[in-house]
């Protein structure tokens, strides 16, 4: 498909977990473009599609912008998420009376990474980080009755030394919890 039509923005696959996700924009650059999240997930031999998410405000990331600049409050900004029941354990859900608790939970995230961020550390993978900063990354956890629980996401630095981290339930990196930490105190 034509670029102006349709853009790969970002994807993510965890071999190990047997899930992924792409980050695609329809009509980039226009006043009509479309932000499109999906899901897949290996199911036997094969990936299927296991849902996803729209949104009508979504258009190309630009630059990737330093930290604190307008635009790149934090070293980690999460976005967007989207989510649910692993479809591969709902397939074999015969096996599985209790499927709603037992069910493990695929989910994934936009992100957004401040210029000083070589890679991102997502539980035990390594993640490059684009160069417009902005991508998507993709987990599979433990059903919690609200959704599953992000991994730890550690933001590295080219030195190989920790700029931030975000927890499973934060909404804020450590690097602005310190940065508004200090500006309170002064």
């Amino acid at each position: 498909m034509p670029h102006r039509w349709m853009t790969l923005v970002s994807g993510d696959v965890d071999l190990d977990a047997g899930v992924g996700a792409v980050w695609l924009v329809r009509r980039p650059r226009s006043a009509k473009a479309e932000t499109h999240t999906a899901l897949i997930e290996r199911c036997g031999e094969t990936w299927q599609y296991t849902g996803g998410g729209s949104a009508s405000d979504g258009d190309l990331p630009a630059g990737r912008l330093a930290v604190g600049q307008p635009g790149q409050v934090g070293m980690i900004e999460v976005g967007e998420g989207t989510g649910g029941l692993s479809y591969a354990y709902r397939l074999r859900g015969s096996c599985h009376p209790d499927i709603i608790g037992t069910a493990p939970w695929v989910g994934s995230n936009m992100l957004q990474v401040a210029a000083e961020v070589d890679h991102l550390l997502l539980g035990d993978r390594r993640i490059e980080v684009p160069g417009h900063g902005r991508f998507i990354v993709v987990w599979k956890s433990p059903y919690t009755g609200h959704g599953g629980i992000r991994p730890l996401i550690v933001a590295v630095g080219r030195d190989g030394s920790e700029l931030s981290r975000i927890g499973p339930h934060d909404s804020m990196d450590s690097y602005t919890w310190a940065q508004l930490s200090g500006q309170v105190e002064q």
